[in-house]
């Protein structure tokens, strides 16, 4: 049976990790949570990150005791049946048209200014943003993780940066005293925050890739949090100090403002290309769950596919071409029909809520001793989660529903039951 190459280590796992949360939330997120909440919003990070830690604790203890290309999917398989299996798989690559062209616009949002004017335009960015992807995944793990490593560095110095000349104080670093009133800020900021930790469902999938994935797949999910975790508070200690917040225009564009400020207009293109470089790491993670998610099933379930064979560098290459081509796809209709990706990508987060639950589920049979007891509670965090959500969880819960209802539990390896890939 083809195996995936083992070539991520620990460093570029971490890379991978916290880059993949950090996404298109570090030039959002700190101001819109400021809005809400103020200085207050400093508290709202810490209580998030406490609040994932058992989530991504889980997700850790999974992967090193199972770890595959399947993710969540395989979880479920080990904890449930293959017909659950196969309709969480489906779910997870249902967000190909739905949430990943939304984050593909979003990046090649900060492309499109630095294309030549012959090229200024929103499709052209998104089909070289799409390219870029390929050319990357299909160079394999290792490559990648090399790209995300250094992405995750350039942020981590563009933030401390922020600090050096912004001056920071320890004054401007202390906590803000809390009272009762505050919480409803606080927890209105958390709705809003949430997403920045989306992605751990999507490293999952990488487990198979490790070179140690016992030692060091726990490590990178719960490092690349933390790392992501201080990243986004810090950066909201400089956003507070130059009230980067409050306004439509900070929503989106409080990072170029500070380093305006901060550095003078000469920093444009390079806070841009950081920009680009922020969402191109959390696609390019998406990307390559995805395809090895259609790879797993695909060997799993139709091994005579083109989509189970592996190239010379065991990338699983056909996989790979087939959700770029999805991606374009997608890409052309939506800008084609104008088509609300706010909407779209809403829909994902309730695909990504949902895949989060069963694998709390799946964790809370498999494992045992303390790892059962954070399962437990992170399945009661994922329920919070879901209320949260909303009515973006209608689209999640009725497509689980038509899939557990339309795959059948007697099928086999080769049953024409399997939706066709």
């Amino acid at each position: 049976m083809a195996e995936l190459k083992k070539e991520i280590t620990l460093l570029s796992g971490i890379g991978q990790m916290s880059t993949t949360l950090l996404g298109t939330g570090l030039f959002m997120v700190p101001a819109i949570a400021a809005g809400i909440a103020g200085e207050h919003s400093l508290w709202s990070w810490l209580v998030l990150l406490i609040a994932i830690c058992p989530v991504a604790l889980t997700f850790a203890m999974l992967g090193k005791q199972y770890p595959s290309a399947g993710g969540t999917a395989f979880f479920v398989r080990k904890a449930f049946s293959q017909r659950l299996e196969k309709s969480i798989a489906w779910l997870f690559l249902s967000v190909i048209p739905v949430g990943v062209p939304a984050a593909v616009t979003m990046g090649a949002g900060f492309l499109q200014p630095i294309l030549p004017e012959s090229m200024n335009h929103p499709l052209v960015a998104q089909v070289i943003t799409v390219i870029l992807l390929m050319v990357v995944n299909l160079s394999g793990a290792k490559v990648s993780g090399q790209v995300q490593t250094v992405i995750a560095l350039s942020i981590v110095t563009l933030v401390a940066s922020f600090w050096w000349f912004g001056d920071v104080s320890v004054s401007e670093i202390t906590m803000p005293a809390v009272v009762s009133s505050d919480w409803f800020a606080i927890g209105t900021a958390l709705s809003v925050m949430f997403w920045c930790f989306v992605g751990i469902e999507a490293f999952a999938h990488m487990g198979e890739e490790f070179k140690s994935p016992e030692r060091d797949f726990p490590i990178a999910i719960i490092v690349g949090c933390l790392v992501a975790g201080v990243v986004y508070w810090a950066c909201s200690v400089v956003v507070l100090k130059f009230h980067a917040y409050g306004t439509a225009e900070f929503d989106s564009g409080s990072i170029p403002y500070l380093a305006n400020l901060l550095y003078g207009p000469k920093v444009q293109l390079l806070i841009t290309l950081i920009g680009f470089a922020t969402c191109f790491a959390s696609i390019n993670l998406y990307t390559q769950s995805l395809s090895r998610m259609l790879w797993a099933q695909a060997r799993d379930y139709m091994p005579t596919s083109r989509l189970a064979e592996l190239s010379g560098n065991g990338v699983p290459s056909y996989a790979t071409l087939a959700v770029g081509a999805m991606l374009l796809l997608s890409c052309f209709i939506g800008e084609i029909s104008q088509l609300d990706l706010e909407f779209f990508l809403k829909l994902a987060n309730g695909v990504f809520v949902l895949i989060y639950l069963m694998a709390m589920l799946s964790a809370c049979k498999l494992l045992t001793g303390t790892p059962k007891v954070l399962a437990y509670l992170s399945l009661v965090i994922c329920v919070i989660m879901m209320a949260c959500v909303g009515w973006s969880m209608l689209y999640a819960l009725v497509l689980f529903a038509v899939l557990v209802y339309r795959i059948k539990p007697d099928q086999n390896t080769q049953s024409s039951d399997v939706p066709a890939i």
